[in-house]
């Protein structure tokens, strides 16, 4: 039977400039090019979702309006990794779906499992179009167990203990000895059970049983051709519609219209090591050696522990002696790859098992004439020829950043030119050329005040760090990157934003008003009255809230009278 596999392209990222270019995502998309020529597209509303009208499947792209210009990402689709029985493509689909299992006619997406209303410890699972149904054997790891809640299998032990090993209500606990046994914890009440793996559908070569997991998986991914109408894939063999047939000693299965249903033996939980187990010929389950009598007490690494005695050995794995066996278990970390949220990053904190995610600090960037991209990721584009409050802490008022831009003789452009750090009776003002001073005095870098500042000097920048934790990156020249850290999310304003994880809202002004026009909100932020401008006339802006006419360049700027710009009147030209 013959079979073809879908490639896996890595996420491309371009920005629309010389030509609009799309590239693809985490597979493969039948029907949607992988690259799109075509003209420039430019675009005057900043941060906004943006459609295009001239690219055929834009329904499979994200086009969002960053710095003047179109820039699009392709659609990520959920991962189809160890699928072997994907869907069809139809025509307002951008992603493929792996094939999902109907029962009773409902329907189970693949990866999902479920359980029967009148039988709780029957448990059937979904993978790839093939229904597993096995039996919970239930596994008490305490001497006095209580009765099973309703509408659960197995009986419940007071304490969150396994092994010696704490059990937390976010993670589950396996035993080192069979490590299909898991235990969780809700409120002080453990449960602990074993579930047999699901059938696997893919061909036994892409089949791989990791060291120390329960289930043995499927590597890659693909689509086999359609087997004849009615009849059943099963790895690389064909079953007719009807046909009942065992995938090994310990499942049965059946063929039916094109679905496979398998029953699966669950093997009971055994007190002795995986490397003393063994499985008689034609038997499903293992089973440990016979032994005379326990012992009361154990020994491990030379030293003896008398029985019920607990231990750990290190921040994963935790022991005890239980009627002189040793018993050992061990926290199931989530995969390494398994996504954070947005603005948060993978951490191995010291001392514990496991990594987590934890929040990032948040950064603000400015660069070029100039661009922003806010604590909350919002990209925009402001001119202004001013001084403006970039970062504040509006709520406990710990510190205040400002920037003061530079027309640099041209008419519709400005750069950042310098920046001062307020912090307590401490300010800082770092200038062109990396130049820096403190309390108005030049210093020289390295600098520091004990306990309170430090401003280092990198390859190319200036790093000025606080002991609130603000820091701030500064080239010298008009690239500054502002980091805070997660203790002030949604205590700041500014330019940068109020950094609360909701781009929507950054272009929030002094006064609590949202707008949607950036030159607005930046104009809003303005510090210092007119004579911190560099020039009397500010670049697109339109008092009067007209469009301007007979304009071909959307970005040229519109007149505004010096009054009504000392008193901060402005709007978005829409030249």
């Amino acid at each position: 039977m013959e079979f073809m596999w879908l490639s896996r392209n890595p996420m491309k990222r371009v920005v629309l400039t010389v030509a609009l270019i799309i590239l693809g995502g985490t597979g493969r998309v039948d029907g949607v090019s992988e690259s799109i020529i075509g003209s420039r597209e430019t675009c005057d509303s900043e941060g906004e979702d943006f459609t295009v009208d001239k690219i055929p499947n834009t329904r499979c792209f994200n086009c969002i309006c960053k710095n003047g210009f179109v820039e699009c990402l392709k659609q990520q689709c959920p991962s189809i990794e160890g699928c072997y029985t994907l869907l069809e493509l139809r025509n307002d689909e951008c992603c493929h779906r792996c094939k999902g299992c109907v029962r009773n006619g409902v329907h189970h997406p693949s990866g999902t499992e479920w359980t029967e209303v009148n039988d709780p410890c029957r448990i059937l699972t979904c993978k790839a179009g093939v229904i597993t149904e096995s039996k919970l054997r239930c596994y008490t790891p305490c001497s006095n167990p209580i009765p099973a809640a309703p509408g659960h299998c197995c009986p419940i032990c007071l304490g969150c203990y396994v092994n010696g090993q704490k059990v937390t209500a976010e993670r589950t606990v396996t035993t080192t000895e069979d490590p299909c046994v898991t235990c969780r914890c809700n409120m002080g009440r453990l449960t602990c059970a074993k579930q047999a793996c699901p059938v696997l559908h893919c061909p036994a070569s892409r089949i791989v049983h990791d060291s120390g997991e329960c289930c043995p998986h499927c590597t890659g991914s693909g689509r086999f051709f359609s087997p004849p109408k009615g009849a059943c894939m099963l790895g690389t063999t064909l079953y007719d519609s009807g046909t009942q047939f065992y995938v090994d000693e310990c499942t049965r299965c059946s063929c039916t219209n094109s679905a496979i249903s398998c029953t699966k033996e669950t093997c009971p939980v055994l007190e002795c090591n995986s490397e003393h187990q063994s499985t008689l010929p034609g038997r499903c389950c293992p089973q440990c050696p016979l032994v005379e009598q326990s012992r009361a007490s154990c020994t491990y690494g030379g030293r003896t522990y008398g029985d019920g005695e607990s231990w750990k050995l290190d921040p994963c794995k935790a022991c005890a002696c239980m009627q002189g066996k040793v018993r050992c278990a061990m926290p199931m970390c989530p995969p390494l790859n398994t996504p954070c949220p947005p603005n948060s990053r993978l951490q191995h904190p010291e001392g514990q098992c496991c990594p987590r995610c934890v929040e990032s600090d948040g950064v603000c960037t400015v660069f070029g004439d100039p661009h922003y991209r806010t604590f909350d990721g919002k990209f925009f584009s402001f001119k202004g020829p001013c001084k403006y409050q970039l970062a504040s802490d509006c709520v406990g008022h710990t510190f205040s950043i400002r920037v003061t831009n530079d027309a640099r003789s041209t008419k519709a452009s400005a750069w950042t030119k310098t920046i001062a750090l307020k912090v307590g009776e401490l300010k800082v003002n770092l200038g062109q050329k990396m130049r820096v001073k403190v309390n108005g005095k030049k210093v020289e870098i390295p600098y520091r005040v004990p306990h309170r500042l430090d401003i280092n000097r990198t390859v190319d920048s200036v790093l000025v760090s606080t002991q609130i934790g603000i820091k701030i990156l500064w080239d010298g020249i008009s690239f500054l990157e502002v980091s805070a850290p997660t203790s002030y999310r949604g205590r700041l304003c500014g330019l940068c934003g109020n950094f609360n994880s909701l781009p929507k809202d950054d272009f929030t002004t002094r006064r609590g008003r949202l707008l949607q026009d950036s030159q607005r909100f930046g104009q809003s932020w303005a510090v210092g009255g007119k004579k911190r401008c560099a020039r009397t006339r500010l670049p697109n802006v339109d008092v009067s809230g007209r469009r301007c006419r007979g304009r071909k360049d959307h970005r040229a700027p519109c007149s505004i009278s010096a009054d009504e710009q000392a008193r901060g009147i402005a709007s978005t030209s829409q030249c």
